[in-house]
């Protein structure tokens, strides 16, 4: 069943590490920034402040939203050490939230198996309590891909043209052997079969809201 969504002003993208976000949503970024001339985009990304990671990040970013107005906001939490500084991730949440009133809302899913991962996953809805909330699937080496709930299809060019930025403006993870313009494209190719479409990104989606014929 294909719906096709309202108009999209703003959007909040939530990242746990410098990367999160392009490989998870990048040609969907591409997709909608081209699509959507002054397009408000507000990042968050957990780790990576006061690090070369931290720049690689505002360049990629940039490349994947072109002409949109982007915020981004990294924070230094300890890679692989989120759990133990909820009570500063939780706050900086809310502090976000109060700067942005998106009208879709990009995180990781409750599943990921890095716990970075989920535990941003986790808190995402107790901030965006009324919004929708697509959770993105991070491609790396534990068996975590999830069972998708939501496509967006994307053309050959587009899923290509991601995998070619991942690797311009992300030297630093160059070296990790999941990190190739093969397994990028190979994901999305998969996607794209589910959906019947050339390429695709996939979402997880816990909960939505829709009005038929109504307000």
């Amino acid at each position: 069943m294909n719906l096709s969504a309202a108009p999209v002003a703003e959007i909040a993208v939530l990242g746990a590490h410098c990367d999160d976000v392009a490989i998870g949503m990048g040609a969907t970024l591409l997709t909608l920034a081209r699509s959507t001339p002054g397009l408000r985009v507000r990042a968050l990304v957990l780790s990576g402040a006061g690090t070369p990671r931290a720049d690689e990040e505002l360049s990629a970013l940039r490349a994947f939203c072109p002409e949109a107005d982007l915020t981004l906001t990294v924070l230094d939490v300890p890679d692989g050490r989120a759990p133990a500084h909820w009570d500063r991730i939780k706050n900086a949440l809310h502090t976000f939230r109060g700067r942005t009133d998106p009208d879709l809302v990009f995180a990781p899913h409750r599943a990921d198996a890095h716990q970075d991962h989920r535990l941003l996953a986790e808190l995402a809805p107790t901030e965006f309590r009324d919004h929708l909330i697509l959770g993105y699937e991070i491609l790396k080496w534990e068996t975590d891909t999830p069972r998708p709930t939501v496509f967006h299809p994307v053309a050959t060019e587009v899923a290509e043209e991601k995998a070619r930025l991942l690797h311009k403006y992300y030297p630093s993870q160059a070296g990790r052997d999941w990190f190739d313009e093969q397994a990028f494209t190979g994901l999305s190719r998969l996607r794209g079969v589910q959906c019947h479409a050339p390429h695709a990104e996939a979402f997880v989606l816990e909960k939505a809201v829709i009005a038929l014929g109504g307000k």
